[in-house]
């Protein structure tokens, strides 16, 4: 071996010996120089595993509200979804709305009032009735079933809420947006339908010319879903394309 070679050599095994001690540090989780490693926090597999309502609603009170600054209704008593085997949102026709909220309904009277905390039977299953004040101008759906812990798919919920008006007003319409297909009535009558795979599109779709009578108007609402979110929305607005704000809600 030259001199060269025998030169080189020590600068070689300085160079191995190194990287033998960052892979060691590495491998017992130190890093070079002793120091310890800081320990992070567990990364949560979920951004919410309390499962409460209060994330996204508030227990309606018996105090009357009012429509948010835009008109949109925010306090639905709510019951408990009703499994359906749904694979694909494209069967929410027409039809199949008709048909299975016909089949599927907890009251033909479709001005009955349901009581907060009370329990039906739909279809073979007891569910219960949730009175709550939605955070935001829209309804989510899927976050209330995380919330009680319930199927987020296959899903059609029944809605209802109590409008009080002061007097009489005459033409209104009420629009609603879903994911994915839906209906509503206004004191027992249709009022729209929204059929196919929707995404939740502020006043999607219209009703024709409205009047909500002086005092208790009942507006009934069916949201279905298969897979994705779920969600809806509903208002009023009067012949100028203006929120309707001028009455309260209540859930009796």
């Amino acid at each position: 071996m030259n001199r060269k070679n025998q030169s080189l050599m020590p600068a070689l095994a300085f160079v191995v010996l190194s990287v033998l001690l960052v892979d060691a540090n590495t491998a017992l989780g130190q890093p070079p120089g002793g120091r310890p490693r800081v320990v992070l926090p567990p990364i949560p597999i979920k951004g919410d595993t309390t499962h409460t309502l209060t994330k996204h609603f508030v227990q309606a009170s018996n105090v009357k509200k009012t429509p948010d600054d835009n008109g949109f209704i925010q306090r639905w008593l709510v019951l408990e979804p009703i499994r359906k085997e749904i694979v694909r949102n494209n069967i929410l026709t027409e039809k199949y709305l008709r048909t299975t909220f016909s089949a599927d309904n907890f009251s033909t009277d479709f001005t009955v009032v349901p009581k907060n905390g009370k329990k039906v039977k739909v279809g073979g299953q007891e569910l219960k009735w949730y009175a709550l004040d939605s955070k935001t101008y829209n309804f989510n759906l899927y976050h209330f079933t995380y919330a009680i812990n319930k199927p987020p798919y296959g899903v059609l919920f029944w809605l209802v809420t109590v409008i009080d008006c002061p007097e009489e007003i005459k033409n209104v319409r009420m629009t609603a947006g879903v994911n994915s297909g839906g209906m509503f009535w206004l004191n027992g009558k249709e009022a729209l339908i929204l059929s196919g795979d929707r995404d939740m599109i502020v006043d999607n779709v219209t009703s024709p010319l409205l009047t909500l009578k002086k005092g208790k108007n009942i507006v009934r609402g069916a949201v279905i879903n298969g897979p994705g979110m779920c969600n809806f929305s509903v208002r009023f607005l009067d012949e100028k394309g203006s929120p309707v704000k001028n009455f309260s809600i209540s859930y009796e």
